[in-house]
């Protein structure tokens, strides 16, 4: 069975608080985009993974798909799989590449074996392989809070604006994001705000990584301002970084980046 997870964007991101469990609650609002990894999970005779496409550090072995196959076997002692992951969506760039992975990976095996497990128990599972896991069960615009784990689901249609996600290169690890925050609560209503026009967003929707971050990395900023000089309707760094996503009513033509830039457009 093949599938291809996609990444999501941020639509506003407000640090608002330190949990006791050393994590923090937040609110944002969780868009998908086609920018899409290859998964694919066969039947075969031992676990085999394997892995294409952009060079993911670290230990195979402890790559989320397989985490994500080790957490259902141990339920449903699941016969083996070959799993072949192509990574196409950048690593360290707020998009929830990694994280749609894991969730693709439990819902192909509950299709394959034919489990039949309703979104909520994918979801369960999602949740023990990280914090933004559980919302690629459903895929839809949702409000999460908490750990950006607890959803409320949000009547938002963007589809007809293009957007464009530019990915500089830099590798932001959590910590260091995380490390530069100081939380507060949400400086808007969020579910309100997001009802208005797109053009409203840019003077009250905020992410709250942008004040840490782009003091630090000046060409954050100058890409942010790049789309809004290409004719972006709202502008915006997403997750903790470091790609950065314009919105447009029209396509934008043009748009020139450096070489060495990750960049996707496409319709919403």
């Amino acid at each position: 069975m093949l599938d291809f997870p996609n990444a999501k964007i941020n639509l506003g991101l407000y640090i608002t608080e330190k949990r006791p469990d050393g994590f923090h609650n937040l609110q944002s609002c969780f868009y998908p985009v086609r920018w899409c990894d290859a998964l694919e999970v066969v039947p075969a005779e031992k676990l085999q993974f394997g892995m294409t496409g952009l060079p993911v550090p670290g230990n195979p072995d402890s790559n989320l798909c397989l985490k994500a196959y080790n957490l259902l076997q141990q339920d449903y002692n699941l016969p083996p799989v070959h799993l072949h992951l192509h990574k196409v969506i950048p690593m360290g760039a707020g998009l929830g590449g990694g994280s749609s992975d894991a969730s693709f990976t439990l819902r192909l095996l509950s299709q394959l074996f034919e489990l039949n497990l309703p979104a909520d128990t994918l979801e369960s599972y999602a949740r023990q392989l990280g914090s933004d896991c559980a919302f690629f069960v459903q895929n839809k615009p949702v409000i999460a809070t908490e750990r950006g784990d607890v959803f409320e689901q949000i009547d938002l249609n963007l589809s007809g604006y293009t957007c464009v996600v530019v990915y500089p290169g830099l590798h932001i690890t959590t910590a260091e994001a995380y490390g530069s925050i100081k939380p507060q609560k949400a400086t808007c209503d969020m579910p309100m705000l997001l009802k208005q026009d797109v053009e409203v967003w840019r003077e009250v929707l905020k992410n709250d990584f942008e004040e840490a971050l782009f003091p630090k990395y000046p060409e954050l900023p100058q890409l942010k301002e790049k789309l809004y000089g290409s004719g972006a309707a709202y502008a915006s760094m997403t997750g903790s970084g470091s790609a950065v996503y314009g919105i447009f009513k029209e396509a934008p033509a043009g748009l020139v980046f450096p070489a060495h830039y990750a960049v996707w457009q496409g319709l919403l």
